[in-house]
């Protein structure tokens, strides 16, 4: 039988607007999204209400019907909350673009969502508009999107050029949702790979969103020393990628639902990381497990008081027991896991906030939702079996956009996610992560499709053939390449030049950090499918091997 959840919690049926600023209850005026470098530069949810009221007023001015897709192409700033409701609240569905993207990759995103409006951080706007023009998008519907007002640059103007005044937009209402039209209505379309294969657009609904909020703030508040409903002051740090479903659960609406000041981070560096963490007292982040490994190694991290930590929810990828005990005793702070994909909006199992435990688990099943673990016999796994994870729950994603074959491939015949995922449970209802069916390869939290980065790799001159995986070094994943060269460029071409090559093509987490390795010929099944089982042991042949990367690129043995 599938695993229940003990717990079981009201979510309400509506949609996120209507969650998030209820009509009983005044919007707060304190500060809440703010510029981790200015502080100055913040907004309350008062103030977020007017800017999105404006921004939804906007958008339906500019003929944008129900479901009609915006997507944003920007690092953060404090402006992206708006965005992000903004776009739904005006019943349409936002969609983000990894700031990271090249042209071919942004192309790809555009016309996959038949997006009808585009907002870019002016400092990308010159990939963008490369990347539109390839597309067909027209320019009049390309905005800057910065939290400062810009002039107008190669005739793009500002967003706000689109918006009403205060006092106009002021009177603009959204149209509260029932349980079925929330249930149904698309709030985002965040991209993924599903269990393989290129990206393509999660649907997640205002319940899934308004119901993942509330499966996670429970889970946060179990165990804790203090009753939910009188929870203390948190200070969260935004530095988590808000084009991805991390970053928009925690950092704009469990924040907002919390009101839990967030201070953002335009882009990832470690040392303001750190630095941010001591100068605005932090209390708990919600990250990923290259940056435990960060905190546990790199020499810049005891030049700074990061007393003020208390909890790191770490989630995106597999973590190690040793290396979240290494990292919770040096800081004296619990180190807890969550398990999750983009399919279930953003997590489904917590360890809960309050406990210490040391075990590796990624937690027990979140409220609502049920589990089961499929050996691959087809049989139900028992405790201390393996089995792949299938979900059910009202934070389960309604499929894949404009793709019925992908969301039939991916959801059986009882509506149950098949996440690609291995498991082991125990008898309390505990889950670990032992290994992963699908051929994803998870970098830095972020997924990869070897499928698309051979489909790159095969358009080189010298490629006959190629086939990538991920290689395991020090808790982190890398793509790494098996590539076959045509004769006649044997002699030509080597490891290095490959890579580079790649890393014109390719955003930063795509490249092949993991190397790149010319041998005869790519390991093939009498089918001619990839025989994915022999390049994950050729790579953890190597990996046991000492394989290390040099300056230049290079891979070599120690």
């Amino acid at each position: 039988m599938p695993l229940q959840s003990p717990f079981q919690i009201d979510i309400p049926a509506t949609d996120l607007l209507s969650y998030l600023f209820p009509s009983s209850i005044p919007a707060s005026d304190t500060p809440i999204w703010i510029d981790a470098d200015d502080t100055s530069n913040s907004l309350s949810p008062s103030q977020l209400l007017s800017w999105v009221k404006r921004f939804a007023a906007g958008l339906q001015g500019l003929g944008l019907k129900r479901q009609d897709v915006v997507m944003m192409y920007s690092h953060n700033h404090i402006f992206v909350p708006v965005a992000y409701l903004g776009v739904s609240g005006a019943g349409c569905v936002f969609s983000g673009c990894n700031p990271a993207y090249g042209v071919d990759e942004t192309v790809y995103q555009v016309q996959n969502t038949e997006c009808k409006a585009i907002l870019v951080e002016p400092s990308l706007l010159p990939t963008l508009l490369t990347a539109a023009e390839k597309a067909n998008f027209p320019k009049d519907r390309i905005f800057l999107f910065s939290d400062k007002e810009v002039q107008t640059t190669d005739s793009i103007k500002d967003w706000r050029s689109i918006l009403p005044s205060a006092s106009k937009a002021d009177s603009w209402k959204w149209e509260p949702m029932n349980a079925e039209e929330s249930r149904t209505t698309v709030a985002a379309l965040n991209y993924s790979s599903g269990t393989t294969g290129l990206p393509k657009g999660v649907m997640i609904s205002h319940q899934n969103i308004i119901a993942n909020v509330e499966q996670s703030i429970y889970m946060r508040d179990l165990e804790q020393p203090y009753h939910p409903s009188s929870r203390p002051q948190e200070r969260w740090l935004g530095f988590l990628p808000l084009y991805h479903a991390y970053g928009q659960l925690w950092s704009i609406v469990a924040a907002c639902r919390t009101l839990s000041p967030c201070y953002f981070m335009r882009s990832f560096n470690y040392t303001k990381f750190l630095s941010n963490i001591q100068n605005h007292r932090i209390t708990h982040i919600q990250t990923a497990p290259p940056v435990l490994v960060m905190l546990a190694k790199r020499p810049e991290t005891p030049g700074y008081d990061l007393s003020s930590l208390q909890n790191i929810l770490c989630g995106a990828a597999p973590l190690s027991k040793e290396l979240q005990n290494q990292v919770s005793d040096r800081f004296n702070l619990k180190v807890v896991q969550t398990w999750g994909m983009t399919e279930v909006t953003c997590s489904c199992l917590h360890v809960p906030g309050g406990l210490d435990d040391r075990s590796g688990s990624v937690g027990y099943i979140d409220p609502n939702a049920s589990i089961r673990l499929l050996h691959e016999s087809g049989h139900e796994a028992g405790p201390g079996e393996r089995g792949e994870i299938h979900v059910k729950g009202p934070n389960v994603c309604m499929g894949y956009w404009r793709n019925e074959k992908a969301t039939k491939e991916t959801f059986d015949e009882e509506g149950w996610l098949k996440t690609g995922d291995v498991a082991i449970r125990d008898k309390k209802g505990r889950f670990w992560i032992v290994d992963r069916m699908k051929e994803l390869i998870k970098v830095k939290g972020f997924q990869v499709a070897p499928a698309e980065l051979e489909a790159v790799l095969l358009e080189h001159e010298g490629v006959a053939d190629a086939a990538v995986v991920g290689l395991m070094l020090d808790h982190e994943e890398l793509p790494r390449a098996y590539v076959a060269l045509k004769p006649e460029h044997k002699s030509t071409h080597s490891e290095w030049d490959i890579e580079r090559w790649m890393a014109d093509r390719v955003a930063k987490h795509k490249q092949l950090s993991g190397g790149v390795v010319f041998i005869d010929e790519v390991p093939k099944s009498p089918s001619g499918k990839i025989q994915r089982k022999v390049l994950k042991e050729w790579a953890k042949r190597d990996a046991s091997g000492g394989w290390v990367r040099r300056k230049e690129g290079k891979g070599a043995k120690l």
